[in-house]
């Protein structure tokens, strides 16, 4: 009988607040198959981790700091990367191999978005065709819900993924915070009749979108403004000034990825734009434009532009999105002892009123190749709202409860993962993407 074959699971890409669910799963799962899976490690800050063979072991931790792992957020305990493997980059493919020989690793779990599941399918080929048995399986991962295709020909469901662990409680930290920013608009809207707000996403608009979830009866005096939108700054100018002699104050919701010029953004390796590393912001050019037009009410426009918390706002995480992400990491261990790699795990959800999903698998290929867009039909005609339809969509995936987070001394109490690190056996290596 062979012995075990190791595994490696690493990250990619932006975090989330449930993120350390799905490893947890992933971990816990793997550990219920003891003659299948031997050794764990964690590529310590992604792919990066697997070519420098910094292999952090997970085997040799405390079950108290891998269960605390539900509510820790973003990507502390093992780190994630923004290293893109591109095809030309034959050294550090090669050298992902020999990271995975020398310490017998048959299994590798990739956690994070369309690049990710690529990259897994591609060093998953490469394995095979030198001779290394290797199951690779994805765990999808994204606050922007950007993995998968469009909606199914039943206009309800979608074929793919339904959403990614990660959106839903970015979707709850919006819900929640404009219901607050809502407040304070009110009660400063004699001298703020405008308030504009930020939200993550650079083509998609998921993200902006949940803001409705803050109000489903449309009571509020809310516009949201997505890259779909497609709006010019003077049309938003006119929905803005229309709003306020209608209700005397705004409550503007817009997405980082709004057209409205050049903003010196900057990429990241994967060629994606990095708003929150721009020269300037989406929201500041908007509360610019609108005070510099004039505004159809007494007092002046500003803004708040949240950043990063959305992804590691624990506080906010959804107890559904972290049970899902759970379960991802938990479907994936599955599929790769019994079925075989090859594949990500996904979320469908069932039709109908109620929400109920099932976890099953995709080809990692198919997901590599598909790229979701927000659904027309879920576009106000006035293209400065979203429709009922998208609020039935969405509203199941921020739950209805808060997350436990533990807290020690009034203080939130994270994994903490003792540096217990494999023993290195090839010689240092440069990633390629590193070198001048």
């Amino acid at each position: 009988m062979s012995r075990p074959k190791n595994v490696i699971i690493a990250q990619s890409g932006g975090p989330t607040p449930v993120i350390n669910a799905s490893l947890r799963g992933v971990i816990e799962t793997c550990q219920a198959y003891p003659g299948t899976f031997g050794t764990l490690y964690a590529g310590f800050h992604g792919i990066e981790g697997v070519l420098k063979e910094e292999l952090l072991n997970l085997s040799a931790q405390p079950a108290e700091e891998i269960a605390l792992l539900s509510t820790t957020p973003a990507a502390g305990a093992i780190g994630t990367c923004r290293y893109k493997l591109k095809s030309s980059q034959k050294e550090d493919f090669e050298r992902i191999i020999a990271v995975f020989k020398a310490h017998n690793i048959g299994y590798f779990f990739y956690n994070g978005g369309n690049d990710s599941m690529d990259t897994a399918y591609k060093v998953a080929q490469l394995a095979h065709e030198r001779g290394l048995d290797l199951v690779a399986t994805g765990v999808p991962k994204t606050i922007d819900n950007d993995v998968g295709g469009g909606l199914a020909a039943d206009g309800q469901t979608f074929e793919v993924i339904d959403h990614t662990p990660g959106y839903g409680s970015t979707a709850r930290y919006w819900a929640l915070n404009v219901q607050n920013a809502n407040e304070e608009n009110a009660g400063s809207s004699p001298s703020d009749p405008v308030l504009v707000l930020q939200a993550m996403g650079r083509k998609i608009g998921y993200i902006p979108a949940a803001a409705r979830l803050a109000d489903p009866q449309r009571e509020m005096p809310l516009l949201i403004f997505m890259r779909e939108s497609g709006l010019s700054l003077e049309a938003l100018a006119d929905a803005v000034n229309e709003m306020l002699k209608a209700r005397g104050r705004a409550l503007v919701v817009i997405s980082e990825g709004f057209d409205v010029g050049n903003l010196g953004e900057r990429k990241d390796s994967f060629g994606h734009t990095m708003f929150s590393s721009s020269e300037t912001t989406v929201e500041q050019i908007v509360v610019n434009y609108l005070n510099s037009v004039g505004l159809a009410a007494r007092g002046a426009a500003r803004g708040n532009v949240p950043g990063t918390d959305q992804r590691h706002a624990m506080i906010y995480a959804s107890t559904v999105d972290l049970e899902e992400a759970y379960r991802v990491g938990q479907k994936a261990v599955q599929i790769a002892a019994e079925v075989g790699g090859g594949y990500m795990s996904t979320i469908l959800r069932h039709p109908g009123d109620l929400y109920q999903v099932t976890y099953d698998k995709v080809p990692l290929e198919m997901v590599a190749n598909s790229e979701r867009t927000f659904p027309e039909a879920w576009l106000t005609p006035a293209r400065t709202d979203v429709t009922d339809a998208f609020v039935r969509y969405a509203r199941p995936l921020i739950g209805e409860h808060w997350p436990t987070v533990p807290l020690v001394n009034g203080r939130q109490r994270f994994t903490r993962f003792a540096p217990i690190f494999a023993e290195q056996k090839l010689p240092p290596y440069t990633p390629q993407a590193y070198r001048g």
